[in-house]
């Protein structure tokens, strides 16, 4: 089913996972570990990133696998950083012929391997011009990503402006730390797009390990992140536990502050681990602040 029709037609906000394809047996013990614990939790969608390179057969695999082995209707990731018009489509027969409908499309991240690189030299630009591809030839639901705290990406307004076929969904997306309040305000920027309440919200649970690489990623996207969370992030430095439970912590009030201000669902980044997300969606569950909206 498309992610656009999932989302219009449930009366409960959607709640959805993201993973990584594996690079190894460990990893691919511990992605079907964290589906096992997290599908009894009914996400309405999965989505799968792609890494680029020979990695990209890896995520058409696996988006394959969760489809139509374990029955979850899932979304790969496709970025335009990297390859050409023909590679593209290519990966999106590929995508197609594994029955799957929905693409999330991205820009990419720049080549951290090739200091001279230059986006001018990429056929590919903008998250905009890999939707444009995609609609001429294809009819996929397909989602693409934006920023609450900076401008949004040039692929919503150029992709629902410009075409028809296939609807885009616009999914905005953003790592915890961002506030609610300019996150919520997001939501609404999405209607004049002609997907009416179609945005969703994510949550990353934050860990010492990933805290770094968060951090520097939203700076780069002009993302802040609270005074006071950095200060008791700081005030717990030297023990990853509780920097841990902090984040998990944070992460379902902001989740349970989004929802009760009319976010239309979370979009969970997993990380391939399940603890964190089954707590943070098991609370909300509980609580149900959506219906608390006004």
């Amino acid at each position: 089913m498309r992610i656009s029709e999932i989302i219009s037609r449930s009366e409960q906000p959607v709640f959805s996972f993201e993973f990584f394809p594996p690079r190894s047996e460990e990893g691919e013990h511990n992605l079907r570990q964290a589906i096992e614990k997290l599908t009894p939790l009914e996400p309405s969608f999965v989505s799968i990133t792609r890494r680029g390179g020979s990695a990209t057969a890896r995520t058409v695999e696996v988006t394959r696998w969760m489809k139509q082995e374990l029955g979850l209707e899932a979304m790969a990731h496709l970025t335009g950083y990297g390859s050409t018009a023909e590679e593209l489509r290519g990966i999106l027969d590929c995508i197609a012929e594994a029955g799957i409908e929905n693409v999330l499309a991205l820009r990419g991240d720049p080549p951290q391997e090739q200091p001279g690189w230059s986006p001018e030299n990429e056929p590919i630009q903008h998250a905009s011009d890999l939707i444009e591809l995609i609609a001429r030839d294809y009819s996929f639901c397909v989602g693409a990503p934006a920023t609450p705290s900076c401008t949004w990406s040039r692929a919503i307004s150029t992709a629902t402006s410009a075409r028809s076929r296939p609807r885009p969904m616009p999914e905005p997306a953003s790592s915890s730390p961002s506030s609610s309040s300019t996150m919520t305000s997001t939501s609404g920027s999405s209607k004049p797009c002609g997907q009416p309440g179609s945005s969703s919200r994510s949550s990353r649970p934050d860990a010492d390990h990933e805290r770094r690489a968060d951090q520097a990623h939203d700076r780069a996207l002009g993302a802040t992140m609270p005074s006071e969370l950095i200060a008791q992030i700081e005030l717990r430095a030297n023990d990853s536990d509780t920097v841990l439970e902090l984040g998990v912590a944070h992460a379902a009030l902001q989740a349970a502050d989004l929802l009760a201000r009319g976010a239309p669902g979370i979009h969970f980044y997993t990380l391939n681990r399940s603890p964190s997300t089954r707590a943070i969606l098991s609370a909300l569950k509980i609580s149900r602040p959506w219906e608390r909206r006004g």
